[in-house]
């Protein structure tokens, strides 16, 4: 009797580790991505005043996120940061830069950083995601929670490019609208921020460079 119990419970596993290799596996694989660099790879400000609409646009950035992939499909976005040089910002005019400077107080606070802290990512298609976000942007030492929406394309290079918009207040970063000439021009206090950015593996960075 209890050779044939020692039997049945050796036959008991030995079926549990057929079944289990039988069965699909789902491989999670986590990932460290860099922000890859490039002409568009940018950030673009759009914003107005009383006399014209304005542009201001970066290509020095530096990001880095924790992408999961689950069976091939992106699953999650974790770790994920942001960081811009203030003074990178860009328009066609030199002088409404150095306002623009002087209005973020870009010397104390040369830089633009935001920090993810919840994502949550929705597939709409084949190798394309909606990814709904929820992170602290810091502009001029000042920190807001923003959520936004976040368009991703996992590209046959197994790169992520990610593009979108987001309208901030200057007031919500305790930032004055400015006024110039003499309050002739006026800034208003809405604008909107638009990113198109590529995210590369980290070791297929490291193997190209």
């Amino acid at each position: 009797m209890k050779n044939l119990r020692s039997r049945i419970t050796c036959l008991a596993v030995i079926l549990a580790v057929i079944i289990q290799g039988l069965m699909p596996r789902s491989l999670t694989a986590q990932n460290s991505y860099k922000l890859s660099s490039g002409k568009d790879v940018n950030i673009i400000v759009l914003g107005s005043s009383n006399v014209h609409d304005w542009t201001m646009t970066s290509t020095a950035m530096d990001s880095h996120g924790e992408f999961t992939f689950e069976g091939g499909n992106l699953r999650s976005l974790l770790g994920f940061s942001f960081s811009l040089d203030a003074k990178s910002l860009k328009s066609d005019h030199e002088s409404m830069d150095n306002r623009t400077y002087k209005t973020i107080r870009a010397d104390q606070y040369p830089k633009i950083t935001y920090k993810l802290t919840r994502a949550v990512v929705t597939t709409v298609q084949k190798n394309k995601y909606s990814i709904k976000t929820t992170g602290d942007l810091k502009i001029a030492g000042a920190i807001q929670t923003i959520i936004m929406t976040v368009s991703a394309i996992v590209n046959p290079d197994n790169s992520i490019s990610c593009s979108g918009s987001q309208k901030i207040k200057l007031t919500d970063f305790n930032i004055d609208p400015p006024s110039f000439m003499l309050g002739a021009m006026k800034v208003k206090n809405d604008l909107t921020i638009q990113f198109n950015l590529v995210y590369k593996n980290n070791q297929l960075l490291t193997q190209t460079n």
